[in-house]
């Protein structure tokens, strides 16, 4: 079926490409994936620090794609549990159940402010049915279908702390998509009957996940390729020469050593904005301006080692006040009992930032102090109890979707859509926020249609994860 001179080249060994190259593969095609890092998984990757395991960030899997679930259980067969979510956020020294009981919320926040928070829902539900105002942030959303009480009290400080950036500049297309369906009043029917929330993905109350970690998804997609084919880590991309809207060959380095490799097809999830650099020639001025319009934000993973046999029951804390500098913690031992050494536990706390700010430049050491320290002030933990830690830097985590952003998107995606042997696929690649099962099925996706030979259609379905929860979870993972 495959010629001589039809070897694909996947860039980028995140779950997208990974998928991609496994799809290929079990076709029998010829295929060779190119991965920076010194590992595959991207960010969906578990990390092995002394015995003690976590992921980058916690990853839950849920999708509504019977396909993508049974892709999903071919290639993990029994290595998967169903874990009953359990998440709370944690503000005003308080504790609040998520997804919201009344009950807790009334005594949590005080019957005065509940009452508020009600009275002002109700107000804006009845402007609402005389005039539809524009939307186009995330602080014009929640509003709209919260109202203001209920900004001011949460989703204002946690999700400027997740994106760096006044809630009037985040656009409302991530977060209507994230929490789709969802409003005030489906959040309090479903904490009296769990049937109301069982197709809102927000409030998804179980979750698949493997064992040893999110990475052994990564792990056996690598294991399926390198049957038959090659994965080159630690071999970075560095220009990608093309010719009548063709790519020709990709110049890699690794080490100290440069080569070009050519193919018929490529499949990337490089970051689109790194991507449409790499170009050469380059790109029109207008397409190289829209990507400079475009940021990533940029992710610490501080983990913190205990000796202790358990700190929550909970699979995820939000964290929405400034003062405390991480924005979500979670216990990974609650994910599965195979994450740390019997009769330890750790937690992850992740800090969203920018390269180069403070937090990216703080020492691990320091940035390990800071987070014990504030786990201690909250009550979560002693510090005689800190045994070890571990730091990891995640560059161009999230797509920060600001208001504007899908202009300049949509340039660079028309340009690249001239392309007819290219397919950018997964989070990174599309400059979407993709769940981890659509950013699966767009690799998918592009293998298929480079089996089919179809014409290059480099658009991905538009669903966000957030990494944080707002109301409804708008905080990734």
């Amino acid at each position: 079926m495959f010629g001589k001179n039809s070897e694909i080249v996947v860039l980028g060994a995140g779950l997208a490409g990974l998928a991609a190259g496994s799809v290929l593969s079990r076709a029998g095609a010829r295929i060779k994936v190119i991965e920076g890092g010194p590992v595959v998984g991207g960010l969906a990757r578990t990390m092995d620090h002394r015995g003690f395991k976590f992921d980058l960030g916690g990853h839950r899997f849920i999708t509504k794609s019977d396909r993508i679930e049974r892709f999903l259980l071919d290639l993990l067969g029994s290595d998967l549990l169903t874990v009953p979510r359990k998440s709370s956020i944690y503000m005003r020294g308080k504790y609040f159940d998520y997804p919201l009981k009344p009950a807790n919320a009334l005594f949590g926040l005080g019957v005065h402010t509940t009452l508020r928070i009600l009275a002002d829902y109700c107000s804006q539900r009845a402007k609402n049915a005389f005039r539809q105002p524009a939307i186009v942030s995330l602080e014009d959303w929640v509003v709209h279908s919260f109202g203001r009480r209920m900004f001011d009290l949460y989703f204002q400080e946690y999700s400027e702390k997740v994106w760096g950036i006044p809630c009037g500049n985040i656009s409302m297309e991530w977060v209507a998509k994230r929490i789709e369906g969802l409003s005030l009043g489906k959040a309090i029917k479903n904490a009296f009957s769990k049937r109301s929330g069982r197709d809102i993905h927000t409030l998804a109350d179980r979750f698949l996940y493997p064992p040893a970690g999110i990475g052994l998804i990564s792990d056996r997609l690598k294991q399926e390729i390198e049957r038959e084919n090659t994965i080159l880590t630690g071999t970075r991309v560095i220009r990608l020469r093309h010719e009548d809207f063709t790519v020709t060959s990709a110049m890699v380095r690794s080490g100290d050593t440069l080569a070009d490799i050519e193919g018929g097809d490529y499949v990337s999830s490089i970051p689109l904005t790194n991507f449409v650099k790499m170009l050469h020639p380059a790109p029109p001025d207008d397409v190289r301006e829209a990507a400079d319009r475009l940021r990533y934000r940029d992710l610490v993973v501080v983990t913190v080692m205990l000796d202790r046999e358990r700190i929550t029951d909970l699979t995820w804390m939000y964290l929405p006040e400034k003062h405390i500098p991480f924005g979500r913690v979670h216990e990974p031992k609650n994910w599965s009992p195979f994450m740390a050494p019997e009769g330890k536990t750790h937690l992850v706390a992740e800090y969203f930032c920018f390269r180069g700010d403070e937090v990216w430049r703080s020492s691990d050491e320091g940035l390990a102090a800071l987070t014990v320290k504030h786990l201690f002030n909250m009550g979560f933990i002693e510090e005689r109890e800190v045994i070890d830690s571990c730091v990891i830097r995640v560059p161009n985590a999230y797509p920060i979707l600001d208001v504007g952003y899908s202009e300049h998107h949509d340039r660079i995606m028309a340009y690249l859509k001239q392309f007819r042997n290219l397919r950018v696929v997964g989070r990174g690649g599309t400059f979407q926020y993709l769940n981890m099962d659509h950013a699966i099925a767009s690799g998918i996706e592009a293998a298929e249609a480079i089996l089919r030979k179809a014409p290059a259609d480099i658009d991905t379905p538009g669903h966000f994860q957030q990494p944080e929860p707002a109301l409804a979870e708008s905080a990734r993972r």
